[in-house]
């Protein structure tokens, strides 16, 4: 028995949750999401709480039934308090701002880079060498923050680029000159 799986998910206060037709909605005061899980796996409701099962042993409903269990307390989190994922740039006149629903970035090319933010997104620049992404659906935000990363990611030999906040970047020696 999976032991994520089998622990239940609690429904705070405020939080609406409905299932149909294989198709579970969270819906609470930070957004609402849907998400449809598979025929192996069932789903009950009952005093605030969201029970996961699944239908046999075998190996496709084994693996199905912890990540729909957390893809269910995903939801009902990211309806509840949201998701939110810090960024950081770091390089001499490498910075970010927002003009309209535009993420403009110089990061060191010879163009700036334009990414257009999704609308169930919110992204904010507290100054110019932070970025910060927040939303109800984990899934995006964190896709979101893995775009723009990607667009420059941190070199090995002084750091510079876009890097998570927090991240570690292993820095290696440069060449050493010999006599």
């Amino acid at each position: 028995m999976s032991r994520i799986g089998k622990k239940p998910v609690d429904i705070p206060s405020g939080v609406t949750v409905g299932v149909a037709d294989r198709v579970v909605t969270v819906e609470g005061p930070k957004g609402k999401l849907s998400f449809t899980h598979r025929p192996e796996i069932n789903l009950e409701i009952e005093d605030n709480t969201i029970t996961v099962s699944r239908g046999g042993e075998d190996r496709t409903s084994r693996e199905l039934h912890g990540l729909t269990r957390a893809l269910v307390a995903n939801m009902v989190e990211g309806v509840t308090n949201g998701y939110e994922t810090k960024l950081e740039i770091v390089g001499v006149g490498y910075l970010a701002t927002i003009s309209g629903d535009t993420l403009q970035l110089r990061v060191g090319y010879a163009n700036e880079l334009h990414r257009k933010i999704p609308a169930d997104l919110t992204v904010v620049c507290p100054d110019n060498t932070h970025i910060v992404v927040q939303g109800c659906d984990k899934q995006r935000v964190t896709q979101f923050a893995a775009e723009i990363r990607s667009l420059r990611k941190p070199e090995p030999y002084k750091g510079k680029g876009i890097r998570y906040q927090g991240e570690y970047v292993k820095i290696k020696p440069g060449k050493a000159a010999t006599k």
